[in-house]
């Protein structure tokens, strides 16, 4: 950890209890002066966090925040594991780096300055509020074996988050996390390699834990977090949990396919049997939902019969 980080540590250690606390108790824990804190206070506000002051009684952080032991993360690892306070993307961290890794290694980061999601879009990812992850798997038949990949980690993802009390949720193809028809995770899969010999896949999973206010209002559809279901699970717990989730289905993966995970998918697929539309670019579809097909494509039945689409992004129609 950088010293710019170990001081900006120690002032949300200090607010981190939901409390006001004064500006002169902040510049004793840091030995500073009471201007070096409110420059401090200021720069953090930058990272997308919650802090408010009132005069007379001193700072307070009003969105909670959720910090992994890195300590505890790299120990509890088998295999590499990077940790940031900040970095651009944990994705692209992945990618400059991969080929020094190995299957299963991963990065975390809890702030982003260039998160991203699918198609472009940008990842809101203020510091400390959520889990920002990513692993590294080196597939050695190709593209061709990652067919149904991004199906595989949402099914993983629903797997872990109902170990930690959030049952309420369900799959949308074809890799995000839904509660109340409301993003609460999404993943970005990323990779580099041919489609006849060994390809590198980062695996980039963005999870919704404590969404600061001013935050929420900049993100351009519905969004949910953990803390709307009332679970606060412990932020390195979680990080474990979804790697040892992940290690385990991606080598099953690996062996049999997407078949082995279609009953999961089923199970907690949101649109079943509803009425939506699929933008292909310009064109747009519409059909009644049926589910995915053994490659991971959407299945529609439209009126020119059931018909299998392997991009493109639905949405239900409006009645």
């Amino acid at each position: 950890m950088t010293t710019q980080w170990q001081r900006k540590r120690a002032i949300l250690t200090a607010l981190n209890s939901g409390e006001f606390v004064s500006g002169e108790h902040i510049a004793d824990i840091l030995g500073i002066s009471r201007a070096a804190v409110g420059k401090q206070i200021s720069a953090l506000s930058e990272y997308g966090l919650d802090i408010g002051s009132v005069k007379g009684r001193g700072y307070k952080l009003f969105s909670p925040l959720s910090l992994v032991d890195s300590t505890k993360l790299v120990d509890a690892c088998h295999n590499r594991c990077f940790y940031f306070d900040e970095i651009d993307s944990t994705n692209a961290f992945m990618l400059q780096h991969s080929d020094e890794l190995q299957s299963g290694d991963i990065c975390v980061a809890e702030y982003q300055s260039a998160g991203r999601g699918r198609r472009g879009r940008k990842w809101q990812s203020p510091y400390g509020s959520h889990l920002y992850f990513s692993m590294h798997w080196h597939f050695a038949q190709g593209m061709a074996q990652t067919m149904g990949l991004s199906l595989v980690v949402a099914c993983s993802l629903v797997s872990v988050l109902a170990k930690f009390g959030a049952n309420e949720i369900g799959v949308k193809w074809p890799n995000d996390i839904y509660l109340e028809g409301r993003k609460l995770a999404g993943v970005l899969i990323e990779m580099s390699g041919t489609a006849d010999s060994g390809c590198n896949v980062v695996i980039g999973i963005g999870v919704n834990i404590a969404m600061p206010a001013a935050q929420g209002e900049l993100i351009d559809q519905p969004w949910s977090d953990l803390q709307q279901l009332q679970v606060s699970p412990d932020k390195t717990a979680l990080t474990l949990a979804l790697y040892q989730q992940l290690l385990d289905d991606l080598r099953l993966f690996e062996l049999q396919g997407l078949s082995a995970f279609q009953s999961r998918w089923n199970a907690a697929d949101i649109y079943q049997g509803q009425q939506v539309i699929l933008q292909l670019g310009d064109i747009v579809i519409s059909g009644e939902y049926q589910g995915i097909d053994e490659q991971g494509g959407v299945l529609l039945a439209t009126a020119d019969g059931v018909q299998q689409f392997v991009g493109g992004e639905i949405t239900l129609r409006k009645s």
